[in-house]
């Protein structure tokens, strides 16, 4: 959590004006003096209309807004818009029952993105209203942890919270946590009533289920696999639902396997990690593309592949949707690229494996690749992306012509590197690393740049960031302001004499900066 600090510049109206404009909006279009802003608490949502996590939570903070404000607490919220468009903006914004800063004041929210410093959405800043102090900066988590109980928001409050978890964990038992005044059992499938006491000195996983949604129907049989397993060996254990908050993830990855973990602790699980790594080694692209009698991709109007007609490429595992924004962002760049080593190497593909909820989403977006695909209800896609941890789209997976995976983050090596990176194996991302830092040694340490005020400095990037000047993708070298955290491609703080020149590790432009999807949040690549 973040310390509680000032905020430069004093109060609100330093804060959110912007230019000559002193006021936000409401969603009727009235204007609102920001100087007649009431409460104490005041928090600053950025978010967008085009981000699925943005979509789960904002609902959570309305209701929280609600509560707060029916009970009278001294509360505001400041909407600052991600969307594209205005369009989506009013459709996004009507919904909201607080303030906003104009859609069309592109600079005032550029400028709270940066002050800010918001690398992903939805993110959720509270401020004390008089001092504009940063109370939290983590207010998304509090308010899904919390909600109004975290109110006002402060260090103070939060931390308070955090002691009263703790004090409950030291003291839980088996009966604290299953057990409520009116009720000391749990039931059986039978409806049979089973005293909580039955389950004492036993090992006691909580599953928390939604009866429906796929994932869980997927996870539930695997489980109840398991459960037998260990019932059948003797093991004292029963399931409520988990042992521990990431037994579902050591079932995720491990499968059946996972029963050998039992009781999961840190000896057993390094016995899981033994088997994992043994059974990668083994791994070849029929192992991961071939089920059953399903061994085949498709192609335009769904013509069957053989996934035999693939060994011995490299292949890349394209996960991606059309209802993604990031996604359709990066689409074009793929297919450029893909063109590119194709001309070149003909031992190359990519297999696109959709998040797409529909037939018609699918075939649209997919009309727009000129490579192969797994089917839309095909069974192998929640394998891969199981297997493959994915956690956000767009994501790329490169496998080796002998089956094994060389890149779990291809998307990143593609983007920085363009077709340069092929055949994105470790090997020769360092090789096209080790050309750049060559080249490094022939630019100025120091440069000046009409994009910033301050004098920028050459620096070695351990991680790959966003050019605050073309908005691509760049690793390596950076000429960089550390105070305002503000970046330059080499090409883009060199000028024009650099221009045609593989300044950063490509030709041409990389893939634009946009966000990736994971999990609860959506963060600028």
């Amino acid at each position: 959590m973040a310390a509680s600090s000032p905020t430069p510049g004093g109060g609100l109206g330093a804060i959110l004006a912007a230019g000559d404009r002193d006021y936000l909006i409401r969603n009727s279009g009235e204007q609102v003096k920001i100087s007649s802003i009431e409460g104490d608490t005041v928090a600053i949502y950025f978010s967008a209309s085009w981000c699925p996590p943005c979509q789960r939570f904002t609902p959570k903070l309305i209701e929280a807004y609600k509560e707060l404000t029916s009970h009278g607490k001294s509360f505001e919220v400041i909407f600052v818009s991600g969307d594209q468009d205005e369009e989506a903006f009013n459709a996004y914004f009507a919904k909201m029952p607080w303030l906003a800063v104009p859609f069309s004041d592109s600079e005032g929210r550029k400028s709270l993105d940066e002050r800010f410093e918001v690398n992903g959405i939805p993110h959720l800043v509270f401020l004390d209203a008089k001092t504009g102090e940063v109370l939290t900066d983590e207010g998304v988590e509090f308010v899904s942890e919390y909600g109004i109980e975290a109110y006002p928001f402060t260090t103070e409050r939060i931390n308070e919270l955090k002691e009263q978890e703790k004090a409950a964990k030291d003291n839980q038992t088996i009966h604290s946590v299953l057990a409520t005044p009116n009720r000391n059992y749990v039931i059986s499938n039978t409806g049979e009533k089973v005293p909580i006491v039955d389950l004492e000195g036993k090992y006691v996983g909580i599953c928390f289920v939604v009866n429906g949604y796929p994932p869980v129907e997927e996870f539930t049989p695997v489980l109840a696999k398991i459960y037998a397993k260990l019932k059948e060996v003797g093991e004292k254990f029963e399931v409520v639902a988990t042992l521990s908050s990431n037994i579902a993830d050591i079932i995720n990855e491990h499968g059946l396997d996972a029963w050998e973990g039992f009781p999961f602790n840190a000896e057993k699980l390094e016995i899981l990690a033994e088997k994992a790594k043994a059974k990668a080694a083994s791994q070849t692209l029929e192992s991961l593309l071939v089920t059953g009698d399903v061994d085949f991709v498709i192609g335009k109007d769904g013509a069957k592949v053989p996934v035999a007609e693939l060994v011995g490429k490299t292949v890349l595992l394209y996960f991606s949707a059309k209802w993604c924004g990031p996604c359709r962002a990066f689409l074009p760049t793929l297919v450029d690229v893909y063109n590119k080593i194709k001309e070149k190497n003909s031992d190359f593909e990519i297999v696109f494996i959709s998040s797409d909820r529909d037939q018609s989403s699918f075939d649209d977006f997919f009309s727009g690749m000129p490579w192969l695909a797994i089917p839309l209800e095909d069974e192998r896609k929640a394998y891969l992306k199981k297997k493959f941890k994915i956690r956000g789209i767009p994501s790329l997976v490169a496998i080796g012509p002998d089956g094994k995976t060389v890149n779990t983050d291809a998307k990143t090596s593609l983007a920085v590197h363009g077709a340069d990176a092929f055949p994105f194996t470790s090997e020769r991302i360092q090789e096209l690393e080790k050309k750049i830092d060559e080249m490094a040694k022939g630019w100025p340490e120091k440069v000046k740049h009409e994009l910033h005020e301050h004098e920028l400095v050459l620096i070695r990037r351990p991680r790959p960031y966003g050019c605050d000047g073309c908005e691509e993708m760049g690793t390596s070298w950076s000429y960089n302001c550390a105070e305002c955290d503000f970046d330059l491609h080499a090409k883009c703080a060199l000028g024009e004499e650099k221009k045609g020149e593989e300044v950063n590790g490509q030709e041409h432009a990389a893939a634009p900066a946009g966000y990736v999807c994971e999990g609860d949040v959506c963060r600028k690549a």
